[in-house]
């Protein structure tokens, strides 16, 4: 049941992203069609311009410590699915946090 895939020099994480919420936050799991899981992403920034996914690469950033350079939207740029590749290898503290961000955890 993981949202996130890890390769040699970095790892995948998978999201559904909700623009216009009335919250920024992580909640839970959700999987898609083809039986993939993503985690539910809400941002309360309309998605004009590219300003939603700056929203939850900032998110993202925050709650794994990681550099938002090290973020880049490789599939669902314009879309609600995304993926998001993070050029930095998978540690288990990164892992512990990306398991805890399944929790509701509104801001």
């Amino acid at each position: 049941m993981n949202f996130f895939e890890t390769y040699k020099s970095g790892f995948v994480v998978r999201i559904k992203l909700t623009p216009n919420a009335s919250f920024c936050g992580f909640k839970d799991l959700l999987q898609d069609s083809s039986e993939l899981f993503y985690l539910r992403a809400y941002v309360t920034t309309a998605p004009e311009k590219g300003k939603a996914n700056q929203e939850l690469i900032k998110m993202l950033s925050q709650n794994l410590k990681i550099a938002k350079n090290m973020f880049q939207i490789i599939g669902g740029e314009t879309d609600h699915w995304k993926k998001i590749y993070v050029n930095t290898p998978l540690t288990k503290d990164i892992e512990i946090t990306l398991q805890s961000m399944l929790k509701e955890n509104i801001k």
